[in-house]
């Protein structure tokens, strides 16, 4: 799979691409269908020493615990990277046992250096109590799923909980919802990666688009932010630069739905409006590098498998 580049012109900060537009390709081929990514300017990558982010969701299932194994084995060889969960850790109904025999036997080294996201199944059991035991400070604030960090070369990576039910909802005005705006407006200037389990966005045939989340993409929109990650579908995919109403803009942000980790892989449903490359039946994880005024991505499958997805965007300052 060739690697694309693009730009979003930005008058905030007058940082431009430094390269001329690359030609249009191939990005990927999907089910034997060739899917066409879009042309754009080349930006400068990230330098050599950014923080890179790593990680995937839907992640462990005790009867097919290889699948999880083999994921952790592309973390393992990134001691240096910075880990991400997108929730699901658990893809069986969470409880202590599930922790302690699947998740600790294979992405659990790397525990100190993980931030976790909670899904929907890690909340089958006691109100998500062993994925906040489990996880603890790597959770965020116990019962409340939600939190953020900041990491190197001004990124900010928020982490949502999209339980909604669970934390009092996720609406305008609701308690997470505040706390999201307020977090946003004390990051101002930053970029930002926003994280949580379910997709407003997605092709899978199984779940597909959810508007529960606009308000978060609305807020997000507003405050520029880059990029959205997400699970919940058993699949890859990659949206180009979007609005929350699902416009193409180079205003936009870029999501990622990656429910990779491990979990069984499922078909996709109907097409979404901006997808740009998906594949199912791959396992792996997605690899961000996160420069001063770009990013670079890369899909890392497992040993034997051979699809990958990769590029680098410009960020919005």
């Amino acid at each position: 799979m060739a690697s694309i580049s693009n730009h979003r012109p930005n008058g905030r900060t007058g940082f431009l691409a430094l390269a001329a537009a690359i030609a249009l390709g191939i990005a990927s081929a999907i089910n034997g269908t060739p899917v066409l990514a879009a042309s754009a300017l080349a930006v400068t990558p990230p330098a050599a020493g950014s923080p890179v982010l790593i990680g995937a969701g839907d992640i462990c299932v005790t009867s097919v615990i290889a699948n999880a194994r083999a994921t952790a084995k592309l973390i393992t060889a990134r001691p240096s990277a910075h880990v991400f969960t997108i929730g699901d850790n658990s893809n069986e109904s969470g409880t202590a046992a599930q922790y302690a025999n699947c998740y600790a036997k294979t992405w659990g080294p790397f525990l100190g250096r993980t931030r976790a996201t909670v899904g929907n199944h890690d909340y089958m059991t006691s109100k998500a109590a062993p994925y906040y035991a489990y996880f603890k400070t790597a959770a965020g604030p116990a019962g409340k799923g939600y939190y953020s960090y900041n990491l190197a070369n001004n990124w900010h990576v928020i982490v949502l909980n999209a339980m909604c039910s669970e934390v009092g909802g996720c609406q305008a005005g609701s308690v997470q919802e505040k706390w999201l705006k307020a977090d946003l407006a004390a990051n101002k200037g930053k970029h930002i990666v926003a994280m949580w389990h379910i997709p407003a966005f997605s092709s899978g045939g199984t779940h597909g688009n959810n508007p529960t989340y606009k308000v978060w993409w609305t807020d997000l929109y507003a405050a520029h932010a880059d990029i959205i990650l997400d699970g919940h579908d058993h699949d890859y995919e990659r949206f180009a630069l979007q609005s929350p109403s699902a416009v193409a803009t180079s205003a936009g942000i870029r999501e990622f739905v990656v429910g990779t980790g491990g979990a069984g892989q499922r078909p996709f449903g109907t097409i979404r409006a901006n997808s740009q490359v998906r594949r199912t039946g791959v396992f792996g994880v997605l690899q961000l590098t996160l420069g001063l005024h770009s990013y670079s991505w890369k899909f890392i499958p497992i040993a034997g498998k051979t699809f990958t997805d990769s590029g680098t965007q410009a960020t919005h300052s």
